[in-house]
């Protein structure tokens, strides 16, 4: 027998509205920050009920990390979309996404007049490079095809270092001296290269491995990223 109640929802729907709402909270919390962003305000931009944002999320603070969830998403698939070759094109790319993703850049320098509250925690430490072992096999690869030297004791605390350099430092800056974000990503490439590479140039069946493994690392990531979004949406 079926049961009596309000019939279950078009999964479709709920995701669409879903995304709606995130819309709205980025929309908001660029425009006023976060502490000044509520539910009540949430709901009338995404034109919902309050208690149907609370079907999908039970905190403000879930809904928040829901969209941060979405934002490294879409950058980490557009770092796909360039489709970078090596570990330098790969962070150059890396670094111009994430310069196009304002979420994402206040994340980075924990800005509190758009983080709010939030930015105390953000400086206790959520890095944007979670890259976890498959970061450690991709660069095995990379050093098994002679694409970057073998001696480095720690890639990741290199290529963080660099890519975070470059992305705080022009703030730091004369306004008419600081460089454009395209400029900041080509720097970041460049430097990658000149630290990290073996600096010879490589047969053409290593380049192809070095791209191949790049793209793979590339469709990893962004699977992994969009799982953790998955459970986002559904709460969790």
């Amino acid at each position: 027998m079926a049961r009596a109640g309000r019939p279950p929802q078009d999964p479709a729907r709920q995701l669409e509205r879903a995304h709606r709402i995130l819309d709205a909270v980025a929309e908001l919390v660029l425009r006023w920050g976060y502490d000044k962003t509520t539910i009540d305000d949430v709901a009338r931009r995404a034109g919902v009920a309050k208690g149907t944002i609370y079907l999908h999320w039970k905190t403000r603070d879930e809904m928040f990390a829901a969209l941060l969830r979405r934002e490294r998403v879409l950058m980490m698939a557009a770092v796909r979309e360039r489709e970078p070759a090596t570990l330098s094109e790969l962070f150059g790319e890396y670094a111009r996404a994430l310069l196009g993703r304002p979420l994402l850049r206040a994340v980075l320098s924990a800005d509190s007049e758009i983080l709010g509250k939030l930015s105390r925690r953000k400086k206790e430490g959520t890095s944007q490079f979670q890259l976890g072992e498959s970061f450690d096999t991709y660069v095995a690869e990379l050093v098994k095809h002679g694409a970057v030297r073998d001696d480095p004791d720690d890639y990741l605390m290199v290529v963080s270092s660099i890519v975070y350099g470059y992305l705080f430092l022009p703030d730091g800056l004369p306004s008419g001296a600081k460089p454009s974000d395209d400029r900041i990503a080509d720097l970041v490439a460049v430097t990658i290269e000149r630290t990290l590479s073996t600096g010879r140039p490589l047969p053409a069946a290593d380049a192809e491995a070095v791209a191949r493994a790049t793209l793979d690392f590339l469709d990893t990531t962004v699977e992994i990223a969009q799982r953790k979004l998955a459970l986002s949406l559904e709460g969790k």
